[in-house]
């Protein structure tokens, strides 16, 4: 009971669905792996038994258009259901808390269907190119896709965050899991031909990452304001997409991405920044660094998360309230003194020193 308290709604949901269409799945494949091949079927030809209405098929998925979403949310073994399991506990609580619940299921939505979208001509392609039909049958399943978009959102969240593992022993900073990630899929496409986590680690990698630097609204960390729309898209440098890869190949990198980004504002397909939103860009990227990542409290249920700096003045004000109201209280409690009745007043005070001869030579 406590882990469903601590999960916010959407990213217990995605865990569900994960688990339920698995294994829904993986039934299904079974099944038609006992049963003698159908000839009727539209595609006799292939060896390996598929279910295109939970996995993504390129050459049949135009007849089962839900695969272009719910196929993100299908594993065909243990081990990666595993881990995309794992990737949606520990990343969807933290994303869905820092964006609301809205802003998480649009950048979930940018991020599985457009990539599966651009996955399927890729996979025609290659099939015509090579003359190979059974590429265009390959089943396409797994949160590939879902793991690059949480590790390009925390590496604009919180880039120089470091991660320890094995008690210290191995230690990253968060702006280089992208790099990492990538490197490992592209060696495991090339040299193990898992070639569906080659190309959808890429796909949803540049497809989030065009979604949160032009296109997703960010929160404005100047002002504690909820009603406040904030920027559109992040134009700091620390999160331009040269920045993912090690320093010594982002030089060529940021200038085929410049040329890029020239043509796209030339031809009005984006909208260029001025320098004062990279101004503010930065700051807001310099603010986030000093935030951190949302606090993830066990009755929780903000959309967003509550930065040092705000829970610090916080607890500052209290802190003086509670002085104020102990001051007050001691200065009720304590009577003023009631005025000495002898004393000479100041009047008198100044017609005795009028009255008063004074000689200094005396």
């Amino acid at each position: 009971m406590a882990l469903r308290i601590n999960l916010p709604p959407v990213t217990r949901t995605l865990l569900a669905s994960i688990l339920a269409l698995s294994l829904l799945y993986n039934a299904a494949r079974y099944t038609l792996m006992q049963s003698p091949a159908d000839p009727s079927s539209p595609n006799p030809t292939t060896s390996r038994p598929y279910v295109p209405y939970l996995a993504l098929i390129p050459s049949v998925c135009i007849w089962y258009p839900w695969t272009f979403l719910i196929a993100t949310f299908v594993e065909q073994n243990i081990i990666t259901l595993l881990v995309n399991g794992a990737t949606v506990f520990l990343g969807g609580r933290y994303l869905e808390r820092a964006w609301g619940s809205k802003g998480f299921i649009y950048t979930l939505l940018v991020a599985t269907v457009i990539p599966n979208l651009l996955v399927v001509p890729t996979y025609i392609s290659w099939a015509a190119i090579t003359s190979n039909p059974e590429r265009a049958l390959t089943p396409i399943t797994g949160g590939i896709t879902t793991q690059a978009a949480f590790l390009v959102a925390f590496k604009q969240l919180v880039p120089e965050h470091t991660v320890s593992v094995y008690k210290g022993v191995i230690k990253m900073r968060v702006k280089h899991f992208p790099a990492v990630f990538l490197a490992v899929n592209t060696l495991s496409g090339i040299l193990l031909g898992t070639d569906t986590a080659f190309i959808l680690s890429w796909y949803g990698l540049i497809t989030t990452w065009t979604y949160l630097r032009f296109v997703k609204r960010q929160p404005d960390l100047s002002t504690s304001s909820t009603d406040s729309l904030g920027f559109k898209g992040d134009p700091s440098e620390t999160f331009a997409f040269a920045t993912f890869f090690p320093d010594l190949v982002q030089p060529p990198i940021a200038t085929f991405c410049n040329q890029i980004y020239t043509l796209s504002c030339r031809f009005g397909i984006l909208t260029p920044f001025s320098d004062e939103q990279i101004a503010s860009g930065n700051e807001q990227a310099a603010a986030r660094g000093e935030a951190g990542l949302p606090t993830v409290a066990k009755h929780g249920r903000g959309p967003r998360g509550v930065s040092k700096r705000e829970e610090a003045e916080r607890r500052r004000a209290l802190a003086l309230k509670a002085l104020d109201e102990r001051l007050n209280a001691a200065s009720s409690r304590v009577a003023p003194p009631a005025p000495a009745t002898n004393a000479p007043s100041l009047a008198q005070g100044h017609e005795m020193l009028g009255q008063t001869d004074y000689r200094p030579d005396a």
